[in-house]
């Protein structure tokens, strides 16, 4: 394991977090809040689908506070159910699809990395690209009750040009006995210099499950800032999640983690956010989810997109200028994961639970860093 990781127990925000001790007073009222935000969302009928948007366009500030990982993990996973997890349905290998990085490659972007997961099937990751984050949920300070692991169980090529994340269950406690998978790059060098822009893009299926088997899954495509590598601390070194969904909900979250937790001018630890999109389809093909971080402007954006529409822009006026900063003005290193439950699956209503299938998938058909 990366000596980046704090082995601190749930309750703390983000999929890297702080030390509990920092926030123990807050962390329980924090879970309370967030649970509320969530509630008033639905209740003002969040989540009506993605769109060119701007960060003064969401439907209300409560969509910013549950559009994120980081939603306490004090929340609670679900209780453990009686009966088992299910096993989920075979299916036959999902194909590459036709549309690659070299089809939708924006305009004046050169291609800086590039991966097209063409590996034999049954084969890890290529480890001159990649690391494994091995080891149980719980260090990850987010209240997920799986333990990632290095095996090709649960990190594999599939033969067909996919990376495959699996989460797999064994017993008869659906709150208990899960494995799964998490990497990230070798390289934490991913970012844009002072004036230019830089593309983080992948083409990803998100695992096959629905609200009614898919309680607890949460799938994440993100990246961290390269200071978390070198004695820096969470979140002031930023992290920029990119895709996330829980629960088989079929939406994309995207959120920016900054300044201090717990509160500060990012709200942590929830940070600032999307909220909820839709994503028809997201659960069963693959969809291109991406964010740009834009030092070419004034102010400087961070803008998100599903299959090449601009879903939700930030603006660097959000925040004060050093906030902004040390979150966004330097490289990243870029992180895969499918998590089980956890705070933020639990804000939504779901753990895993006796209808929870095994085997879940979330296949990565590309990753693409681009620059200009």
């Amino acid at each position: 394991m990366p000596d980046m990781y704090d082995p601190a127990p749930p309750g703390v925000g983000g999929r890297h977090a702080a030390p509990v001790s920092k926030v123990a007073i807050v962390g329980a009222a924090a879970a309370v809040l967030v649970l509320v935000g969530a509630v008033a969302v639905f209740a003002a009928g969040r989540g009506s689908g993605a769109g060119n948007g701007g960060d003064d366009q969401r439907a209300a500030p409560a969509a910013e506070a549950t559009g994120t990982k980081a939603a306490q993990s004090a929340a609670g996973a679900a209780k453990p159910s009686a009966k088992p997890a299910k096993s989920a349905t075979s299916a036959a290998a999902t194909k590459k699809p036709a549309t690659t990085a070299a089809t939708t490659k924006p305009g004046g972007f050169k291609t800086t990395f590039y991966d097209s997961f063409d590996g034999k099937a049954g084969t890890g990751l290529d480890t001159s690209r990649y690391r494994y984050d091995t080891g149980p949920g719980s260090k990850f300070g987010t209240g997920e009750i799986e333990t990632m692991t290095d095996s090709t169980r649960n990190v594999f090529h599939d033969g067909q040009g996919h990376l495959v994340l699996r989460a797999l269950h064994s017993g008869d406690d659906p709150g208990s006995g899960w494995t799964s998978g998490r990497f990230e790059t070798e390289s934490s060098a991913f970012g844009a210099a002072k004036g230019g822009v830089v593309r983080m893009e992948a083409s990803i299926q998100q695992p096959n499950v629905t609200k009614s088997n898919g309680a607890g899954y949460w799938p994440a495509f993100w990246m961290l800032g390269n200071g978390l590598r070198n004695g820096g601390s969470w979140p002031s070194i930023g992290e920029v999640d990119i895709l996330e969904d829980i629960n088989g909900r079929s939406s994309v979250f995207g959120t920016l983690h900054c300044g201090s937790n717990p509160g500060g001018p990012c709200g942590e630890s929830t940070g600032i956010g999307s909220g909820e999109r839709a994503c028809a389809g997201c659960q069963t093909g693959f969809h291109t989810y991406a964010v740009e971080i834009d030092r070419s402007v004034a102010p400087e954006q961070i803008r998100w997109y599903l299959d090449g529409r601009n879903y939700f822009t930030l603006k660097q006026t959000r925040v004060d200028a050093t906030t902004w900063s040390k979150a966004v003005d330097h490289p990243f290193f870029i992180i895969f994961d499918l998590a089980m439950g956890g705070g933020f699956p639990a804000a939504f209503g779901g753990g895993p639970n006796g209808d929870t299938v095994s085997g879940g998938q979330m296949k990565i058909d590309y990753l693409a860093v681009y620059n200009k």
